[in-house]
């Protein structure tokens, strides 16, 4: 898309200010400041009313920049080669003589990094001076943005500038990766395990509600629209709406579809939105209809599961 310089000139400008700002990434927007900066980051809790024991992801233009904060290994560069920039996120092990902020880390010496893909995000990485502390950008649990106006309408006037990137492409968060050690999936998301299965040679441990937070996007209460949602439901009760992976022949004012012929990827870019305006149309709750558990199905899957709970 076409980049407005003088939009990433006043997003830097609000981020060296040790300010808070939105930002686009390919899979939903971030709330963006300084990695580096306890003040930055101690905003970035605070306006998304975020448990302080739940670490950020650090965001890098590139594994040059890196270099100074962790220590990176051969399993890093595989990965690295094959889907960086992209929607994966690495646990690796910090230096001690890292700049990153202890709030990010939850003072762990460990830290989640992610190298976003969309073009406005990158250019302004490439101009700052510092790493992007940016989890999602909303209020704790509760759904991930796919535009700015989604930032807006759960923000408001508390952040001081939104740097519109249109839609997230992918529309659901990175997969997390630990690879300090033995690979583990910490989360699913934007790239399937198959796939990174394939690149390292090897099966991997998918460990995706642990009973202890160590990463971000681990908690079991998650991505919620505000309403209860019912899984594998077979029919909507009264003033329940009925979400679908694919459009039904037959349909209902309060069906819903992620995608008109069931592509999970569609699908799941597709799922935040759909939820958001469910809960606008002032259903109740959310009755869902089996959802294959496959490919990015089951990432869908995990994020309807997190939101049950709420």
């Amino acid at each position: 898309m076409k980049i407005n310089l003088a939009h990433i000139k006043k997003a830097k400008k609000y981020l060296d200010k040790n300010e808070c700002i939105a930002i686009p990434t390919e899979t939903v927007y971030g709330l963006a400041g300084n990695a580096y900066s306890d003040d930055a980051c101690r905003k970035i809790f605070r306006l998304k009313k975020r448990p302080k024991f739940n670490p950020l992801i650090v965001h890098y233009y590139n594994y040059n920049n890196l270099k100074n904060d962790c220590i990176l290994n051969e399993n890093f560069f595989k990965l690295y080669k094959k889907f960086c920039p992209g929607p994966v996120t690495f646990i690796l092990n910090l230096k001690k003589k890292s700049k990153i902020s202890k709030i990010a880390t939850n003072r762990k010496m460990a830290l989640a990094v992610r190298f976003p893909k969309h073009s406005v995000t990158r250019n302004l990485l490439k101009r700052i001076d510092f790493p992007l502390a940016a989890p999602s950008a909303n209020i704790s649990s509760r759904l991930s943005p796919v535009c700015s106006n989604d930032v807006k309408e759960d923000f408001g006037k508390k952040i001081k500038f939104v740097l519109d990137g249109g839609r997230s492409s992918i529309g659901i968060e990175s997969t997390i990766i630990d690879i300090r050690d033995k690979p583990k999936i910490l989360r699913l998301g934007g790239i399937d395990v198959i796939n990174i299965e394939k690149i390292l040679n090897k099966k991997i441990i998918v460990k995706n509600s642990p009973a202890k937070i160590s990463a971000p996007g681990q908690s079991k209460i998650h991505y919620s629209p505000g309403i209860p949602i019912r899984l594998k439901a077979k029919k909507a009760k009264n003033k329940e709406a009925f979400l679908f992976i694919n459009k039904k022949k037959k349909t209902q004012s309060n069906y819903y579809f992620l995608s008109k012929k069931g592509n999970l990827n569609e699908a799941a870019k597709n799922l935040y939105s759909t939820l958001r305006k469910i809960k606008k149309n002032k259903y109740e709750s959310i009755a869902v209809a089996k959802i294959p558990n496959k490919g990015m199905g089951k990432t869908i899957n995990d994020r309807l599961t997190r939101a049950s709970k709420f």
